[in-house]
Order: structure tokens, then C-alpha cells, then sequence
């Protein structure tokens, strides 16, 4: 695939780490551009998937292993924890749509922009059965 996970050229070195570690990664390799080094193949699946995901939608990590029909929840996570702060991280969600821990004020402010479905109440979780994306009806994923 093409260097499409870089961040955009306009974003500042600050934007840029700042969403490094936006996914739950931690360290020197969270949220590693595809051009500063090559992807495992898995990795580049999961976070092209994760760019189809229109704004105001969700897919669980289990939702994103099904798409790709390979791995599972976990090995997403994964992916998403080292390479995933150069895409829509906040997209990917668990599968019982509480926002990511450590991450909730920014994952909110996104949900919010897009207008992603929220369950009524107290903590902020993502309605799931509103705000789920189960797919493009034709996957180029791999």
C-alpha cells in the first residue's frame, strides 16, 4: 500500500506526536508513519481498514479482524497501539463502546465534530447499534 497513514502535511511536529500516542501507543513506536518505516503487512490491512471508516461511525477491533478475515481483537489492538495515531484511532472502539482509557477528552472531542452517536447517561460510551460500520460492501483490505 501507499504511504497513505502519513500524517498530513500540514499537521506540526507537536499534532503529529501528539497523535502518536493518541491510539493507546506508548514509546519511539507509536504511530510510526509508513514512510519513516515499512509496515508489517498485517499492520497496513488494519490501518487501511481503519481509514475507510467514515467520520461519525465506529468499527470494534474485533470488527476491523472480521473485515480482514485474519487475527483477531487483540492483534488490532496491537496494531493500533504501535501504528495507529497517523489514522482516525478513535474510530476503533471496544466492543462495549467505552472510550479508549487515557484517551477519553480527546476521543470525545472527536465523536462530538463527527457526530458520532453517544449513549444517553452518564459516562460517554458510543451507541454501538447507532454509530457501527460493518464494512465497505466491497473490502479491498488485502
Amino acid at each position: 500500500m501507499a504511504a497513505s497513514h502519513a500524517p498530513g502535511a500540514g499537521d506540526s511536529a507537536a499534532e503529529t506526536a501528539a497523535r502518536a500516542g493518541g491510539s493507546g501507543g506508548s514509546g519511539a513506536s507509536g504511530g510510526v508513519p509508513r514512510a519513516a518505516a515499512r509496515l508489517p503487512d498485517y499492520a497496513d490491512r488494519v490501518l487501511t481498514a481503519v481509514e475507510q471508516i467514515p467520520p461519525g461511525r465506529v468499527a470494534t477491533y474485533g470488527d476491523i479482524a472480521a473485515l480482514l478475515r485474519s487475527g483477531g481483537p487483540r492483534q488490532v489492538g496491537t496494531v493500533m497501539a504501535r501504528y495507529g495515531g497517523a489514522v482516525p484511532w478513535w474510530r476503533v472502539v471496544r466492543a462495549d463502546g467505552a472510550l479508549l482509557p487515557g484517551h477519553e477528552r480527546e476521543a470525545l472531542e472527536h465523536y462530538r465534530t463527527e457526530g458520532t452517536p453517544l449513549r444517553p447517561g452518564g459516562t460517554p460510551r458510543i451507541d454501538l447499534r447507532r454509530a457501527r460500520w460493518t464494512g465497505p460492501e466491497h473490502a479491498d483490505t488485502g
